[in-house]
């Protein structure tokens, strides 16, 4: 009973850091069932929706192990998803215990991958080649690599003041028209102001999300796709919330100058 305990546990973990981690919701159920599937004897099941994952052992002479995780915060990292897909595979394989998968999934979840240090120069390399790919000159890459570092700061700020999401993005958006207009009109005239913005608002355009909304959906997802849809159309009006709010600002205090 203990160690039936133990791999349901693991299971609803390592569900639970694929689904934060953007898994599709198939891929997460999958990987639930086929820990659960080593529970020999006893009947596993599983339903994984875009909030939450619903998990039970039944076992033939009457108990049952039922257990419910609440999932709130999602982001994007698919080397968590490859990590516990991975131990997954292990533990099915055999290679390792059902103690030792549930130890590094532990691991997993409690370590940052990436450094501060890493995901500054990341926004700062996102925004900048992003403006040369939308044939920006120079000048608008190394102005969208700097509003890439302050993005960065801000939305590190925002995390830490607990801002929810929607609101995290609309000042992350807000920042990046004010800086972008304010290079424009001050020490940057040359700059495109619109390759600049487009290429700086790139690390908060919900494309992975949409993406897998997609794939939930063509796999009959539908909860779970139209729950990822409406997230990635409430990043998209954040975005559009804070530079528009940022235009309008600047605009009056310009003294009514046109910016569109």
């Amino acid at each position: 009973m203990e160690k039936a305990k133990l791999l349901v546990e693991t299971a609803a973990l390592a569900g639970e850091i694929m689904l934060v981690s953007g898994a599709e919701i198939y891929r997460v159920e999958t990987t639930i069932q086929h820990i659960l599937g080593l529970a020999e004897g006893w009947q596993g099941e599983n339903i994984v929706l875009g909030t939450g994952i619903y998990l039970s052992l039944d076992d033939p002479e009457g108990e049952t192990i039922t257990l419910v995780r609440r999932v709130a915060d999602r982001s994007t990292n698919l080397n968590r998803v490859y990590l516990a897909n991975d131990i997954s595979r292990q533990l099915c394989a055999g290679t390792i215990t059902v103690e030792d998968a549930y130890q590094q999934l532990l691991q997993i979840q409690k370590t940052s991958i990436y450094r501060p240090a890493v995901k500054y120069l990341g926004y700062m390399g996102i925004c900048m080649f992003f403006a040369v790919l939308f044939g920006g000159s120079l000048a608008d890459g190394a102005a969208a690599m700097l509003i890439g570092f302050g993005l960065a700061v801000v939305m590190r700020l925002a995390k830490k003041i607990r801002f929810n999401d929607f609101c995290a993005e609309v000042v992350a958006a807000f920042f990046i028209g004010i800086a972008a207009l304010s290079l424009k009109s001050t020490i940057l005239p040359q700059i495109n102001r619109d390759t600049v913005i487009t290429s700086a608002i790139m690390p908060l355009v919900p494309g992975v999300t949409f993406t897998t909304a997609i794939r939930d959906t063509l796999n009959g997802d539908y909860s779970a796709g139209v729950t990822r849809m409406l997230e990635a159309v409430v990043t998209a009006l954040a975005v559009a919330a804070g530079v528009g709010a940022s235009m309008v600002l600047f605009q009056m205090l310009a003294g009514g100058e046109q910016l569109w």
